[in-house]
C-alpha cells in the first residue's frame, strides 16, 4: 500500500516550484491547477473510507466497483471521464501513486492499486479488514459516499 500524505506534500512542492519556474502554463489554462487537483484528491481520500477514481467505460473499473458492491461496502466514485478536470486528476493520480491506469482505489487514505489488486485482496480475505480499519473521520463521512451500485460523481 501507498501512503498518500508523503507524496501529496512532495507534489505540492513540485507544482509550486514548477509554477514559479514557468513550466505550468498548460495546467492553469482551464479548470483546476495541478496543485488544486492534488488537494482535491487528498481531501477526497482523507474524508472517505473508500474512493474509486474510475471511468464509466472501463471494464476494470466496473470489476472493482462490483467487488465493493458484493461485500456491501460504502464507497465514493469519481468518474474521471465525467469530471471537468478528469485528465488533470488522472495525471496527478499517476504522480501520487506511480500508475496512470484506472481504477485507482483508495482505502483509508492509502492507494491499494487497481481492480486486480482489489480483487486479490478480497479473495485473500484482506479487503474487509482494511475497510474496517478506516479512521473514524472517514467512516463517519463515508455515508455521504455511495454503495450498492449508487455512485457519487463530483463534476467541477
Amino acid at each position: 500500500m501507498f501512503h498518500l500524505r508523503q507524496h501529496f506534500d512532495y507534489l505540492l512542492v513540485v507544482c509550486c516550484f514548477s509554477s514559479i519556474m514557468g513550466n505550468f502554463t498548460s495546467s492553469t489554462t482551464r479548470g483546476l491547477s495541478n496543485a488544486a487537483c492534488a488537494q482535491y484528491v487528498q481531501e477526497e481520500v482523507s474524508q472517505n473510507c473508500v474512493v474509486i477514481f474510475s471511468k464509466t467505460t472501463c471494464p476494470y473499473c466496473t470489476m472493482a466497483k462490483n467487488v465493493f458492491n458484493e461485500i456491501g461496502a460504502i464507497y465514493k466514485v469519481i468518474e474521471l471521464d465525467e469530471h471537468n478536470d478528469g485528465t488533470r486528476l488522472q495525471e496527478v493520480l499517476a504522480q501520487m501513486t506511480g500508475a496512470r491506469t484506472v481504477p485507482r482505489v483508495f482505502i483509508n487514505g492509502n492507494c491499494i492499486g487497481g481492480s486486480s489488486d482489489t480483487k486479490q485482496l478480497h479473495q485473500h480475505g484482506k479487503l474487509v479488514p482494511l475497510i474496517e480499519q478506516c479512521a473514524p473521520c472517514c467512516a463517519a463521512n463515508s455515508s455521504e459516499g455511495s454503495g450498492s451500485g449508487q455512485m457519487v460523481n463530483n463534476p467541477h
